[in-house]
């Protein structure tokens, strides 16, 4: 008998909505039946074309998540908005994609790089975790982590030491917050056809290393990795939490 995934009568924020897995994202859980609000940063006809094209149970909200104190506003302009919070998907972040010798990279790049894709996550989670508590019904947080950040990225420690940080988030906070009800999860992709990939597929040779590391031959679509965000947040994934969601086409396998 097939099984249909539903959020109905649930409200998620999902984060960098506009573009990517993000927008295949809030698709699929506005068809799940989901109320979804998400932020984009610059992207803003995008956003309001999708929010569009969702309906009225969707909507956009500008946000800069670099900072804790960001992020919290953004959480509350959810509440406020559809007064409740029972899904958060943290899914914005940045990948710097010049190559930066840890001998080179500017210590500016270091602390931007950490404020957007970390300390923004904490502000979303903390505020986020305060809501559902007081709804006393659980939630489900999922946090979008990498590759990068389980077997690191050369050039590129800032972002895998995001990334691992955000799983190491997630073994923690899993088991801090069962006792509530509220499921702590994170989905790790390898390389996705985003724009935030597009420089360094469009490169032959990068783009040649890249595919030579992948046992499936190509990159992810954003909606394979939205649909694996969407089970864990819906009842059929009742017993799961603090628990790592490879999505990478084989890139890292078990040892």
């Amino acid at each position: 008998m097939p099984v249909e995934l539903s959020l109905a009568g649930k409200t998620a924020l999902i984060t960098g909505g506009s573009r990517g897995i993000g927008a295949a994202a809030v698709r699929m859980f506005v068809a799940a039946g989901a109320q979804v609000v998400f932020n984009y940063h610059r992207a803003r006809q995008q956003a309001e074309e999708l929010a569009r094209e969702c309906g009225g149970g969707c909507i956009a909200v500008q946000a800069d998540l670099d900072s804790a104190e960001s992020a919290g506003a953004l959480v509350r302009a959810a509440i406020e908005r559809f007064g409740a919070l029972d899904v958060l998907v943290a899914n914005h972040g940045v990948w710097p994609n010049h190559d930066a010798p840890i001998d080179a990279m500017p210590e500016a790049q270091w602390h931007s790089t950490i404020s957007i894709n970390l300390d923004s996550v904490f502000g979303l989670v903390k505020h986020a975790v305060a809501q559902m508590k007081t709804q006393a019904s659980g939630g489900k947080i999922v946090l979008i982590s990498s590759t990068a950040g389980q077997r690191g990225e050369a050039f590129h420690c800032d972002y895998a030491a995001t990334k691992g940080a955000l799983i190491s988030m997630v073994k923690g906070l899993s088991t801090e917050l069962a006792p509530d009800g509220i499921y702590v999860n994170c989905v790790a992709p390898g390389w996705v056809d985003t724009d935030m990939s597009t420089p360094a597929l469009n490169d032959p040779r990068s783009r040649a290393a890249i595919f030579a590391n992948i046992p499936l031959g190509r990159v992810a679509k954003p909606e394979e990795i939205a649909a694996p965000i969407l089970f864990l947040c819906t009842p059929e994934a009742g017993f799961i939490t603090g628990e790592v969601f490879n999505v990478n086409g084989g890139a890292v396998l078990p040892g």
